[in-house]
């Protein structure tokens, strides 16, 4: 290993996962591995440290870097990093560790939106699990949204999405709602009579609340066979993304200029149709200059990106790195579905 070539590490903490990278300012990837969440809103303060800690030891690892060797820069673009005193204490842990000799924290939707466009004025919006949004200009400027759930108003995502799914499904079903395909389709994926017995099986925990979840798929199913129910559900989540873009493009002074909109998150990546082309139309009409491009890179590129943008981005470097990660598979460190104690 050449003794002036920069080091760094990135990290993607998501809701459901945790991508650590480490490399050289020339983009060359020299480890990469993958663990559960990090997110402090799901396993706190502590837990995040815990996570991070084991991850940063195995990539060290997986690299074959001696302990005597320092790292420039440590990136950690992690969910539940919301608001700015969210920020200042993680940054505040994380530089206590002493990763790095310096520490750059911030919102995992900013990896997302660096990873899907070079452009400098840009918006992402992130559909995973959840929602979010965040968005950012040449100058430095920045958009983003409380994002503390629905006591902060927000709406959307995959989770939200099943358990609507699971209620207009048994409101169709009783009489409360409108007839849709739903209640069938729940009742069948659980392989129950009913919608009823699927609540029953669900409330004296015959059926785990986990499995909700397995609803997402299915609201895309049905509503392209043209039911109305579920329909209306998925323009519900195309009017939330559609909001979000216009309020951080807004924000920005960017609805009537040239910037990227970067769509990223399992429910946006899929490309339903009846998803993807309302938002795709939608988002044209009220921001003309639009770029809209749908994250095809692990979020952890952008992480590593902005790291290397610290650094001093040489030439060639951001290629290199997207072409080395666009072939790496990262190794397990941690099971995905351990869990931490706050």
């Amino acid at each position: 290993m050449g003794a002036m070539r920069a080091l760094f590490l990135a990290v993607d903490g998501g809701n459901s996962k945790t991508d650590v990278i480490l490399g050289t300012t020339e983009g060359e990837v020299l480890g990469f591995v993958r663990g559960p969440t990090s997110s402090p809103h799901n396993i706190g303060l502590p837990g995040t440290i815990s996570v991070l800690h084991t991850l940063i030891t195995a990539v060290r690892a997986d690299a074959g870097l001696p302990a005597s060797t320092g790292i420039d820069v440590v990136a950690a673009y992690l969910a539940g990093a919301d608001l700015p005193v969210e920020v200042q204490r993680l940054h505040q842990a994380i530089d206590g560790q002493s990763w790095a000799a310096r520490t750059i924290v911030d919102n995992d939707c900013f990896a997302l939106l660096r990873a899907g466009t070079s452009l400098p004025d840009a918006v992402a919006v992130v559909c995973g699990a959840g929602n979010n949004c965040a968005g950012r200009t040449a100058d430095g400027r920045t958009a983003r949204f409380v994002a503390l759930g629905p006591i902060s108003g927000d709406w959307g995502g995959g989770h939200d999405l099943a358990e609507h799914t699971l209620r207009l499904a048994a409101r169709g079903e009783d009489g409360r709602g409108d007839p849709t395909a739903l209640s069938a389709a729940v009742a069948g994926h659980f392989g129950c009579p009913t919608v009823e017995d699927v609540s029953i099986a669900l409330h004296l925990g015959d059926l785990d609340l986990v499995r909700v979840r397995e609803l997402t798929p299915l609201l895309f199913e049905v509503a392209a066979t043209g039911d109305p129910v579920a329909s209306g559900l998925i323009s519900r989540q195309v009017d939330e993304i559609l909001g979000q873009h216009r309020v951080a493009a807004t924000r920005l002074d960017l609805l009537d200029s040239r910037h990227a909109l970067v769509l990223g998150g399992g429910v946006l990546r899929a490309r339903h149709p009846q998803l993807h082309d309302q938002i795709v139309a939608g988002a044209r009409a009220q921001a003309p200059l639009v770029e809209i491009s749908v994250l095809d890179t692990p979020p952890a590129v952008g992480a590593a990106l902005l790291a290397l943008d610290a650094l001093g981005l040489t030439e060639g470097a951001e290629r290199h790195l997207r072409a080395a990660l666009a072939a790496a598979e990262p190794a397990p460190a941690i099971p995905l579905t351990v869990t931490t104690a706050a």
